[in-house]
This record gives structure tokens, sequence and C-alpha cells, in this order.
């Protein structure tokens, strides 16, 4: 048998720690099979157990080489790249499992599919959002499957086209505005993102001199996989299995918005008149130095150099000090419990926005308009 050299070796045993996620998989099926508190497995691993090895591992600052190949990152890029088909089994079989066995009471079937959807949240649409980044087909194809398994689709085209280019600024919607409460963001994420999604798009196709129904439109891509995912729930578990799937879809994604809403809650750029802002800075992103969080959801706390280089693979993302961009105090998922009690948040939070503003933009005494988020949008956006 075949032994790795001592230099893979080390590369595996570096990048092992972000391949936790795969726990979550006989956790899932631990649930299904046992029913009763197992239920409760998945929400009590991805928030208990990494907000308390946070608390035990303390942070990471070390930042790898940015110039690193990719072929020094395939035991890193590897878990994002097998996660699609794992995903797909388990959402999928546990739909025939539960349809099927008929063991599990409905509150059990509700529990076990809301930890499901943690995990097709927390892990699935993460992942997706490292591979709709990179350039090569193959992985964007599997960030739109993901993606698609959520029914968010849209996502991908709001976040490339709209988010990175407006982000901290009144056209971004996935910003969160200062003192704006979590429930009312997702509402209007839910209103807003899917036509602005459309909107640029269109707007692409329109600068090719094409209509914004031509067949290279990814929005018929977006339809087909989601159609085939529904179609795929209904002839396994009829309409209970449409149920069960849309019921985890609906938790991914109140998951991922529970994440955007912390990433850049109350931080904007400069406006610097006739509908032009500055450039993103490091400062326009919230981050966390958490090292077991970090793990689970692949350096996507390290978020200002992901807007500075949104092609960078998560294993090479760095970490800015204080001086440049802002920390929090806990990791995302112990900020997005957090999130979910508006006054435990602002209490929280708004007071570092407030430090933020007086540190970075000292200037400004009037921030009215841009906790409105009524400043006039840049010239020729959709």
């Amino acid at each position: 048998m075949r032994t790795l050299p001592s230099s893979e070796l080390r590369r595996l045993s570096r990048a092992l720690p972000f391949w936790l996620s795969l726990l979550t998989l006989p956790l899932a099926a631990a649930s299904l099979a046992f029913g009763g508190w197992a239920v409760f497995l998945l929400p009590l691993f991805t928030w208990g157990l990494f907000d308390l090895l946070d608390l035990t591992l303390g942070l990471n600052t070390d930042n790898a080489d940015p110039a690193t190949a990719d072929a020094d990152l395939f035991w890193y890029r590897l878990i994002t790249l097998v996660w699609a088909p794992m995903q797909l089994t388990l959402q999928f079989g546990a739909i025939r499992y539960v349809t099927q066995s008929g063991h599990l009471a409905l509150w059990e079937q509700a529990a076990a599919f809301f930890g499901i959807g943690i995990v097709t949240g927390a892990v699935g649409i993460v992942y997706a959002h490292e591979l709709l980044h990179q350039k090569g087909k193959g992985e964007r194809w599997l960030a739109d499957i993901l993606l698609a398994s959520v029914l968010y689709s849209h996502f991908r085209s709001e976040h490339l086209l709209v988010h990175h280019r407006h982000v901290a600024t009144p056209r971004d919607a996935v910003t969160a505005r200062y003192n704006q409460g979590f429930h009312r963001f997702f509402l209007r994420v839910l209103r807003e993102c899917p036509p602005s999604a459309w909107r640029a798009e269109a707007a692409l196709q329109a600068r090719a001199g094409r209509s914004a129904w031509h067949g290279s439109n990814p929005f018929w891509r977006y339809a087909v996989l989601q159609s085939l995912m529904l179609s795929l729930a209904f002839a396994l578990g009829g309409w209970t299995g449409v149920a069960l799937f849309l019921g985890q879809a609906l938790v991914a994604i109140w998951q991922l918005e529970l994440v955007e809403y912390i990433e850049h809650y109350g931080l904007t750029r400069r406006h610097l008149g006739d509908g032009r802002y500055e450039p993103v800075q490091p400062r326009h992103s919230w981050n966390s130095a958490h090292r077991a969080s970090n793990w689970l959801l692949i350096n996507l706390q390290r978020h200002s150099d992901h807007h500075l280089k949104p092609g960078r693979r998560f294993p090479l993302l760095q970490t800015h000090d204080e001086s440049a961009a802002p920390q929090l105090p806990y990791g995302y998922p112990l900020m997005g419990v957090l999130a979910l009690v508006p006054p435990l948040w602002r209490r929280a939070m708004n007071p570092r926005v407030r430090a933020w503003r007086r540190r970075f933009y000292p200037d400004i005494t009037d921030w009215s308009d841009y906790n409105r988020g009524t400043l006039p949008l840049p010239r020729g956006s959709t």
C-alpha cells in the first residue's frame, strides 16, 4: 500500500479540521434512526459544540502564504468537491427514509429536517459560496447544484453581480442597516434579492445585445435544477417529501441570511457624491478569528480579505488586525444566536458600530441617511 510522503501528510493534517463538517452525516443518520432527543444532535453540534470549541481553542491569526499553488491545496479543496453528492444523499435519503419508515412523529420529522436545513445552510451554502467564486466550470456547477438543493439559485447572481459590487451601500440589500433587526432584514432580503438578481442578469444580457430571456441567462439553469430537486423530492416522498424538502430549504436560507446579517451590519462606505462610493476596504466587513467556527465555515469569517480578493481560496484568506478590520467578540455561530434576539444584538453591536464610525469616519457627524439606506444609488445601477 502506497503511503503519502511526509510533506503531503503535513498538508493533510492541516486540512483535516476543515473536514469536521463530515460528522454531520452520521449525526443526521442517528437523528432519523433514533428520533426523540437525537433529533437535536445537529443543532447541538453546529451551534453548541463549535461555540464551546471557540471559547476553548481561542483565536487563530496565522496567515498562509497567499501565493500557495492550487496543487498544494488539494486536501482543502477536496472537501468542497465531494460535499455535493454527500449532501444530496443526505437530503433525499432522509426524505425516503422518513416517508417510508413512518416511525417518527410529526414533531420529530420537523426537528430532524430543521437540523438538516442547518447543515445544508451552514455547510452546503458556505461551500457553494466558495465554489461559485472559482473559475472552473466544474466547481461552478457544483455550486449551482448545492444552491438548487435549497431553492436559492439566484444567490449566485445576486452575490457576484450585486453584493460584491455594492456592499456597504444602500444598493446592497444584504448589508444590514444600523439598528435593523434580523427578522426585518430577513424579510427584506427575501423580497428584494430575487428581482435584484434577475435585473443584474438582464442587464448583462442587454449589454451583450440579447434579450433577458436568452438561453444564456443562468436563470434558465436555476429553474431546471430547482425543478429537478422538487421533482425528486416528490418522487421519493410524495407531497410529504416536498414539504420536508421545502422545510429544510427554508431553514438553510434562514441560516445563510443570518450569517449575511452579521457580516456587514451597520458598516458603510463613504459616499463621495454623485452616487459614487469609496472602494471596498477591510473595514467594511465584520471578522472573527475564532479557530473552531472558521473550521466549520471554511474561513468565511475572514470576510474582509474575501471582499478584497473574492477568488482567493479559503485556506489562503488572510486575517487583518483590528486596526484595519473590525472584529466580532465571538464567532459567527454565537453571534447568530444574539442576532435572533434584537435587543441583545443591539446591546452587543451598536456600541461597536459607533466606535467603528468614530475610528474610521470621525468627520461624519450626521449618519441618519446612512442608517436609513437613503443615500443616492450609483449611476447606471440596475
